[in-house]
This record gives structure tokens, C-alpha cells and sequence, in this order.
């Protein structure tokens, strides 16, 4: 991944001595802003002032805390939670856990999109082929009168037209 620019903020919940120092060097590593919580109060207050991408907490404050991990994880609200030990893992392997983490986040996301786009993009075509057959079909009566006719050719054309264009747009995706 290199040294491309995120988008977004982590916040480290830790009591480790050196934090900041690792939040610096993570900041540069990643290019997003690492901010460090001592404890349960500090990263609460902290989740209430502003929103993360990333919430990373430390092990032994979620095996000592369970309870105050729990109130962490609920307050995080969209943030990607990661569980880390952080006397065993440097900056470097918080590094990598959070671009992989960030990157299964985009994906998913994409995914979710690209579905989404398909779903509306059926329905709308489903309801565009059900105006233009309902609009033929009341012209197709012999007593249309000739306002209401020409009201429902201008409808034909006119869900032909976005029927049309919805096909264009399927294609160019």
C-alpha cells in the first residue's frame, strides 16, 4: 500500500508507556491522525467529541475492562473495531493491521455499492418495462380518446427514452 493518503482518524485506547511515540510514527506511516486514550473515560470522551475510522484497544485493557470494552466498541459507532496486543506488536504491525483493515473496509464497501446499484437499477428497469407495456397497451384500446392518446404516446416515448438510458448506463458499468 505504500504511503498513500486515507481518509479518517484511529484512536488508540492504551495505557502502554510510549503510545505517543508509536501514534507518531503511525500517523506518518499512515497518514492518518492517531490519537491515544489512556483508559475506558479518556477514549469514551474521545469518541464523543468526534468519529474514527479505526478504533484500535489494547488487550489487556479489554481482558481487565470487558465491560468498559464493550461500552468502547457500542460508542465507536461505524469505526473498524481491532483488538491488539499492544505489548507484543509494534507500529509497524498496527501499521499493517489498519491498512488491512481500512482495505477490507473499502472493499466491502464497494461490494455493498455495486450491489445496491444493481438492485435499483433492476427495479427501475422493472418498472420502466411495466409503464411502457401498461401505456401500449391502453393505446391499443379502440376507445382512447384522442388528448388521452396522444398524452400516452408522449408516455411510451418517454419510458422508452429511460428505458433506454438505463440500458446505456448498465453498459457503460
Amino acid at each position: 500500500m505504500g504511503k498513500e493518503k486515507m481518509n479518517g482518524n484511529v484512536l488508540m485506547i492504551t495505557g502502554i508507556e510510549g503510545a505517543e511515540n508509536c501514534a507518531n510514527a503511525m500517523t506518518k506511516q499512515l497518514g492518518l491522525t492517531v490519537e491515544v486514550a489512556e483508559n475506558r473515560k479518556a477514549a469514551i470522551a474521545a469518541l464523543r467529541r468526534k468519529e474514527y475510522s479505526v478504533v484500535v484497544v489494547d488487550d489487556t485493557l479489554a481482558e481487565c475492562d470487558p465491560a468498559g470494552a464493550e461500552l468502547i466498541w457500542k460508542q465507536s459507532g461505524l469505526a473498524i473495531p481491532l483488538q491488539v496486543n499492544f505489548a507484543l506488536a509494534g507500529a509497524a504491525r498496527l501499521v499493517r493491521e489498519i491498512k488491512a483493515a481500512i482495505s477490507r473496509r473499502e472493499l466491502e464497501q464497494r461490494l455493498a455499492r455495486r450491489a445496491a446499484t444493481v438492485t435499483i437499477e433492476n427495479e427501475l428497469k422493472s418498472t420502466v418495462a411495466g409503464l411502457l407495456l401498461q401505456s401500449q397497451l391502453a393505446l391499443a384500446e379502440s376507445k382512447v380518446a384522442p388528448q388521452i392518446a396522444d398524452k400516452l404516446k408522449l408516455v411510451v416515448e418517454l419510458a422508452g427514452s429511460l428505458r433506454q438510458q438505463l440500458s446505456e448506463g448498465i453498459q457503460a458499468n
